[in-house]
């Protein structure tokens, strides 16, 4: 993988646990899909497989308020064609290789109003999101607390009640090392609190 990088040019960055927004194409798309998968099938005879290709196939179809577009017709550059649907409209067209550009075409369009659509509303996203979100940053050294996730009882302590050294940095994710332990621990920055040391006069 760190191979691929190099030669493709991308930043692997790895999710992180209790952190859906790490992975946050695929974990938007489980938020839809699996209220639906739950909804249609039998809960005794647990037959969910037996529907995916239906629920799969309203997925595809349906219009997504990121882009604008089905996934359908982003993939075939129109719209699908249901048993419900009127008789297709027909055309003519004088070049066999003229259906092929008109597709192109099409999907040239499609493809540029889909990538300003979802331009637009990752912006807004963002900016929705920032308004209520703290960008603390941590350098190599610093002790700091981390989140415990799972906890059973209300009253149990929210965080580690051992220190954590950061030990490598790749914001927002860190990699701390607990100081008794040494178990090391890739973390958020959401699910990190420093250590404020307070000097009595």
């Amino acid at each position: 993988m760190e191979a691929m990088a190099k030669l493709v040019g991308y930043n692997h960055t790895y999710p992180t646990t209790y952190h859906p927004q790490s992975n946050g194409m695929i974990e938007r798309f489980n938020a839809t899909f699996i209220p639906r998968i739950a909804k249609v099938q039998d809960r005794e005879n647990n037959n969910w497989d037996g529907f995916l290709a239906s629920v799969v196939f309203a997925y595809n179809t349906g219009t997504h308020s990121t882009t604008g577009y089905s996934p359908y017709q982003l993939l075939f550059g129109r719209e699908p064609r249901l048993p419900t649907d009127q008789p297709a409209s027909t055309f003519t067209f004088r070049k066999p290789n003229d259906y092929y550009e008109q597709l192109k075409k099409n999907m040239k369009i499609i493809h540029r109003n889909a990538r300003e659509n979802m331009i637009n509303k990752q912006k807004q996203y963002k900016s929705r999101y920032d308004t209520q979100r703290n960008d603390p940053h941590y350098s190599l050294n610093d002790r700091v607390l981390i989140r415990k996730h799972g906890l059973k009882n209300k009253l149990d302590a929210k965080y580690s009640a051992t220190p954590q050294i950061v030990i490598r940095e790749d914001h927002p994710v860190y990699i701390v090392q607990d100081e008794s332990t040494q178990v090391e621990t890739r973390v958020h920055v959401n699910d990190i609190r420093p250590i404020c040391i307070t000097r009595s006069n």
